[in-house]
């Protein structure tokens, strides 16, 4: 059964019912990204490190129009207990230890964790071995740092999660007045064309559906960068030698980074060439020229067999869903098209690589 709520009563009521999509109407005005920012835009990274996770570190740490107020590790690519310690790691090669690090969800709000370390190394960062971090986590769980942060500034954080959703989705769950105080999510994730871990399923909606699908009905504007654009940012050799021809310390660690995933594809037979999937959601904060969006409404499908995770764009006109079973009711009614969602359908990809290239040299 559909169960439909306004955003007062998602507002007010929101418990640990995460498992049925399509809970929440959406009715959020969209927060615009300013493109010319008078002050550096806030926001807080949630992320499971992760090759492209680290480029996307590097970028948003590096770049002046954001200020990011929290690091937030989740399980995802590998386990918590890699994520956050590479978490530490990156922020150290950045030189940002001002920037608070907690750990988070070490698994899916439902689901057994599955992660990716065919594609990101057995530690998450290529195989490349960097120093143990020296500084630690703060105390707070994720969740409890999210909606500490937002409380305080209540209507001025983005939230950018590159990885699977379950810290968001927590932080909602305990705190549903989130919904009205989050300007916009930025993510990484989904797609209108096709998955990468299930023909239907992109990695992070795949990993934990129930926390997409419960963000995607939180109300809260969405900027969805998803596998329709990210397969197309292909890290080709010309580019990765550009990335190694800088001499800082981040550009360095980024190309290291890269190197040893480029010749991991080449010892397991992949011919095609690396994608940085997470970095170009960063991109969406710094030039709104890479990325051309459209409205869409997007459903998150959390009960097929063998479509749970699959994102269905629904595109300006009606939604229907699936009709009913003979004698089970009635027909589903047929609603009118509200988008709760702008999603990523066209990429300047040789403008992302200057950016971020360019971005990635500094650290001495």
């Amino acid at each position: 059964m559909s169960i439909r709520l306004n955003r007062r009563q998602f507002t007010l009521g929101c418990g640990a019912t995460v498992t049925v999509a399509g809970l929440w109407n959406r009715t959020r005005l969209w927060a615009a990204i300013p493109e010319s920012p008078i002050k550096p835009r806030r926001i807080i990274i949630d992320t499971d490190p992760g090759v492209d996770d680290a480029f996307a570190l590097m970028l948003a740490l590096g770049s002046p129009e954001l200020k990011v107020e929290a690091i937030t590790a989740v399980a995802g690519n590998v386990p918590l207990e890699l994520t956050l310690p590479n978490a530490l790691r990156l922020r150290e090669i950045c030189g940002r230890n001002d920037v608070p690090v907690a750990g988070g969800a070490a698994s899916p709000l439902l689901r057994k964790l599955v992660t990716a370390s065919y594609a990101h190394g057995e530690n998450g960062l290529g195989g490349v071995e960097f120093p143990a971090p020296v500084t630690k986590p703060v105390e707070e769980k994720a969740a409890d740092l999210i909606v500490r942060l937002v409380r305080q500034h209540p209507g001025e954080i983005t939230l950018v999660p590159i990885g699977p959703l379950t810290n968001i989705a927590l932080a909602l769950r305990a705190a549903p007045e989130l919904a009205e105080m989050v300007p916009q999510i930025v993510l990484m994730g989904g797609s209108l064309s096709g998955g990468n871990e299930t023909p239907s399923a992109e990695f992070n909606f795949y990993v934990d559906p129930e926390a997409a699908a419960m963000v995607f009905d939180s109300g809260i504007p969405i900027m969805m960068v998803g596998l329709d654009v990210t397969e197309k940012v292909v890290l080709t050799e010309e580019r990765l030698r550009r990335l190694e021809a800088n001499t800082k310390r981040v550009s360095r660690a980024a190309a290291r980074i890269a190197r040893s995933l480029v010749e991991t594809y080449r010892k397991k037979g992949h011919g095609e060439w690396p994608v940085l999937h997470d970095p170009l959601a960063v991109s969406a904060l710094l030039d709104p020229a890479i990325l051309t969006f459209e409205d869409y409404h997007v459903e998150i499908e959390t009960a097929g067999t063998f479509t749970a995770g699959e994102s269905v764009g629904f595109k300006p006109g009606y939604r229907r869903l699936s009709a009913c079973i003979q004698n089970a009711g009635p027909e589903p009614p047929v609603e009118e098209f509200r988008p709760n969602c702008k999603v990523a359908k066209a990429v300047d990809a040789p403008r992302f690589f200057d950016l971020l290239i360019s971005r990635l040299e500094y650290g001495v």
